[in-house]
């Protein structure tokens, strides 16, 4: 049945191969080896048909494309990830909407991954990186009462870091921090200024942009200050 099932998707997946929307994926800074060039609605909804199924994600993941990839972080049973998968997924991510789908989809269901924020935020790989950041950004969307206090060290050094996707999910991070309640503001804001007075250039850009916009009107009124 899940060989069925597989190759029906794989079928799928190719009848809606676009080769110039793949090409396109570059110009956003969306790397891969294999790609049939489909958008995320398309992938999710094929995904949604297929529910959830723990072998089925194997071999999605194992196929090799940047779409089954994706697709496996959607149909994959959280409950039966072991450490091994977990790391060993992690350790392969190779483009930023990959880790952020499966941060969404995936590892924000996973409380071993939220431990292991403090393991991949010191990874030398730039998209493991990303995920402890990107999660951190996820978690404060998805789960608003956790104390995110606990992630600013990390969150402070982790804006040294000049590399483009990692940077970037930093900023990500605070900036979703400080748009959870007034309280959370106030902590964001305060951890951009302290990253703000460390010189280096990454830093800077982290703080500067973070800033901006927790200390916007549009983010201010919505805390009724």
């Amino acid at each position: 049945m899940i060989e069925m099932e597989f190759d029906e998707i794989i079928h799928e997946l190719e009848s809606l191969s676009d080769v110039d929307y793949a090409q396109n994926m570059k110009n956003f800074g969306i790397q891969y080896v294999r790609s049939y060039g489909l958008r995320i609605p398309q992938i999710k909804r094929i995904a949604k048909s297929c529910g959830k199924n723990h072998e089925l994600a194997q071999k999605l993941w194992n196929h090799g494309y940047h779409e089954t990839y994706i697709m496996a972080t959607l149909v994959e049973e959280e409950d039966k990830v072991t450490s091994s998968q977990l790391n060993e997924w992690v350790d392969e991510f190779y483009s930023w909407d990959l880790v952020d789908q499966a941060c969404i989809n995936l590892l924000r269901f996973i409380p071993e991954a939220w431990d292991n924020i403090f393991v991949w935020c010191d990874s030398d790989k730039e998209f493991t990186k990303r995920t402890a950041f990107s999660l951190i950004a996820v978690l404060a969307v998805h789960e608003k009462d956790l104390d995110f206090t606990r992630y600013f060290d990390i969150l402070k050094d982790g804006s040294k870091d000049n590399r483009n996707f990692v940077k970037k999910s930093v900023n990500w991070a605070i900036r979703q921090i400080g748009k959870i309640d007034f309280e959370n503001n106030r902590k964001a804001i305060e951890l951009s200024y302290e990253i703000l007075e460390i010189d280096c250039k990454s830093s800077k850009w982290v703080a500067r942009g973070a800033i901006r916009e927790l200390e916007s009107e549009k983010v201010q009124n919505k805390f009724n200050h």
